[in-house]
């Protein structure tokens, strides 16, 4: 029987965020009529003639027009989102072959005649980003060009993940996995890493340099200050969440998770919903928007000591910025990298923002540096994902 699809997540943040951001339209009208509506540095251009306008409607038929226009967006959103749910798209399951195994964590072999590329993807989402549907596949496209992909598949946190922060993370389930792919290669292999996966390649990289052959990062924070203007509600969330973060805390839930996320972009998904309630239910773009919301909402839970260090550690006090962090005892500095590095940098990431993964690649030595016209997400599984990352990082893999 098949599963019902439960996002978007979580569902009643949205649904409020959406309903209270409309309906506030009827309580600013008049402070927008009388000229009292503070405006944003972008619309102040516009706002002069919006004010005109304002002003010469009639209050009655302006307050109705708001109104409507409120319920029929709030209507459009109900339906997106009841279309998403009884879609009837599923991603095709695929039995793969399991390299290595320790406690909830995975590497899944895609096979190929190559050298083996070892990719390290976040903790918070699952890993099959990387392989989310026919067509919009890396491994699989790593694969037909004659490299051997193995996937990190990091599992929820279980009995014994609990206790794990960042540190536990690298030195026992990525050097773990690290080894495996030696011993496949027979010697040192390419790593790749990707958002917060890619703080933990870069980790792996400075601890066992005798054990990476090349380092690419993708998307992947080191200033997180440097933008502070676009993730100040993320940061404070996080900051909370750390703060009550104690040894034998449970794992932080997907859905405080992905409202944290949701401060990143508010109005996003109420946007995307609304959009997707009029697309054709057979189109290619109706399966991948489906595929790409059911990954989604299947996040995956994250032990409470590595939230601490993610959310305390990294956005809290900036430790990688600085110069600070440290893992086994050793800082983690990305000047000392012996190996050749490739940095993506997508110009249109909301979640990692260039600022942040500029400041990685000025730091390390000699990096080959991509600078894809993409978003965070759309830069490994976009249309353009093909041109944009995957030709060039397939390029780079065979070299090193």
């Amino acid at each position: 029987m098949t599963q019902p699809r439960s996002g978007p997540r979580p569902l009643g943040l949205h649904l409020a965020t959406s309903a209270a951001v409309w309906m506030s339209s009827l309580a600013a009208l008049p402070s927008a009529r009388s000229g009292l509506l503070p405006w944003n540095a972008a619309q102040k251009s516009a706002a002069g003639a919006i004010q005109t306008a304002l002003a010469a409607a009639d209050p009655e038929a302006l307050s109705a027009a708001v109104a409507h226009e409120a319920n029929e967006r709030l209507a459009r959103f109900l339906a997106g989102i009841r279309a998403y749910r009884n879609h009837p798209y599923r991603r095709p399951r695929r039995d793969l072959a399991v390299l290595w195994q320790e406690g909830a964590t995975r590497v899944i072999d895609y096979g190929g005649p190559g050298r083996p590329v070892l990719f390290s993807p976040s903790l918070i989402n699952r890993s099959y980003i990387l392989d989310l549907r026919p067509g919009a596949s890396l491994m699989h496209h790593l694969r037909e060009q004659g490299l051997r992909p193995l996937l990190i598949d990091w599992g929820d946190p279980g009995a014994d993940e609990r206790d794990f922060g960042l540190e536990a993370y690298i030195t026992r389930r990525l050097a773990g996995a690290l080894t495996a792919a030696n011993a496949l290669a027979g010697g040192p292999v390419p790593l790749v890493g990707y958002c917060m996966g890619g703080l933990l390649a870069l980790a792996a990289a400075l601890l066992y340099p005798k054990q990476v052959s090349g380092l690419a990062l993708l998307a992947t924070p080191w200033d997180f200050h440097a933008d502070q203007g676009g993730q100040g509600a993320f940061m404070a969330m996080g900051a909370s969440a750390a703060t009550a973060v104690r040894r034998g805390s449970p794992p932080l839930p997907i859905d405080l998770l992905q409202a944290m996320f949701a401060t990143l972009q508010p109005n996003l998904v109420q946007a995307k919903f609304r959009r997707f309630a009029s697309m054709d239910p057979d189109a290619e773009a109706t399966h991948a928007f489906v595929a790409l919301e059911d990954w989604l909402n299947d996040g995956v839970a994250l032990a409470a000591p590595t939230g601490r260090d993610c959310f305390q550690g990294w956005y809290g006090e900036n430790l990688p910025g600085k110069g600070l962090w440290s893992i086994a005892g050793q800082v983690m500095r990305p000047e000392n990298l012996t190996v050749p590095s490739f940095v993506a940098v997508p110009t249109r990431d909301r979640i990692v923002p260039p600022a942040s993964a500029n400041a990685l690649a000025r730091a390390l030595p000699a990096p080959i540096l991509l600078e894809p016209r993409a978003g965070h997400i759309g830069m490994v599984v976009g249309s353009r994902a093909r041109e944009a990352l995957w030709e060039p990082l397939t390029d780079w893999l065979t070299g090193v």
